[in-house]
């Protein structure tokens, strides 16, 4: 396979994953301010954190409130992680490579694209805001559900799940981190604690999962142990980690990117993340992500044709 074909692939898949990870955290957001009381909630910064655009975001708006903050985060021209553009670019990615893209990814995600474009006036409403956000959710898992279907399961194929994978590990981290530090924890916020800590599993569609696995109490240890160390949960820390080592393991010289790989399990596994308090998960946490773009460079260093930045 060119490099080229494997780059596109891999980029196609991230901002796919990217546009879905964005849809849901806002949706999450919004149910979450609507089951807090007025003036409890941390409103929309930590979402401007949590996808790492807080200085672009500041250099264009004076606040967060509500408007500015979704209109950056959903069609944001200025954003590159807005759901529109990671869906502008998925689609640019997939029409530099149709001759390798099955037809029916390619029109599902031209069709994405095209809603996501003609319906964003609806998104930006109160009324239509969940339907727009639920369409994009909905079409990224038909999507993968399509690739994985229809694919053939070669090279091509690898680069797609390792970007999939690659940019969910990624987004979790974020999530658990600003979450966890943007907690309202005064004691007006006190009995809404554990709504707060639902509507961070909610954020990774990890609810029914973590309570199947951890119990029915929800509890702020529990919660990151799951989120982080779970080997069954498929949106885990650990989990994704351990798929990228099983997908590049079959790759020619990959030897090199699983020692990185390897390195980010065992650095994980480390340490006991439930005794991990204020700044100390968040410096964990920091560490962890620099393991993750070790990663991403080590793959585009072996496999594809442009320097890693």
């Amino acid at each position: 396979m060119l490099s080229r074909v494997g780059e596109t692939l891999y980029w196609m898949s991230r901002y796919i994953e990217r546009a879905e990870n964005v849809a849901r955290l806002i949706n999450v957001n919004n149910m979450l301010m609507m089951d807090l009381p007025k003036g409890v909630g941390t409103g929309w910064q930590p979402l401007i954190d949590i996808i790492g655009v807080r200085k672009a975001y500041e250099e264009n708006h004076t606040d967060y409130s509500e408007q500015k903050a979704l209109r950056y985060l959903l069609v944001g021209s200025d954003n590159s992680s807005s759901i529109l553009n990671s869906i502008i670019s998925a689609r640019e990615c997939a029409r530099t490579i149709r001759d390798v893209v099955p037809r029916d990814v390619w029109e599902e995600i031209n069709s994405l694209y095209y809603y996501a474009k003609d319906n964003q006036k609806e998104g930006l409403t109160k009324r239509g805001r969940f339907a727009y956000l639920e369409k994009i959710i909905e079409t990224a898992h038909q999507i993968f559900g399509t690739l994985d279907a229809t694919i053939n399961h070669d090279q091509g194929y690898t680069f797609i799940r390792f970007g999939l994978m690659i940019e969910r590990a990624d987004m979790t981290s974020r999530i658990i981190d600003i979450r966890s530090e943007s907690l309202v924890i005064s004691e007006e916020a006190k009995p809404y604690e554990n709504i707060q800590w639902i509507s961070l599993l909610r954020s990774l569609s990890a609810y029914q999962m973590y309570r199947q696995e951890m119990g029915v109490r929800v509890q702020r240890s529990d919660v990151i142990e799951f989120i982080m160390h779970s080997d069954v949960f498929p949106r885990s820390i650990l989990f994704c980690l351990l798929d990228l080592k099983s997908l590049i393991k079959p790759l020619v010289n990959s030897e090199e990117l699983i020692v990185l790989i390897d390195e980010a399990i065992n650095k994980l596994k480390s340490e006991d993340v439930r005794l991990l308090k204020n700044g100390y998960l968040h410096s964990f946490v920091d560490e962890i992500q620099i393991k993750f773009g070790d990663i991403h460079n080590g793959l585009a260093e072996l496999y594809f044709l442009k320097q890693a930045e």
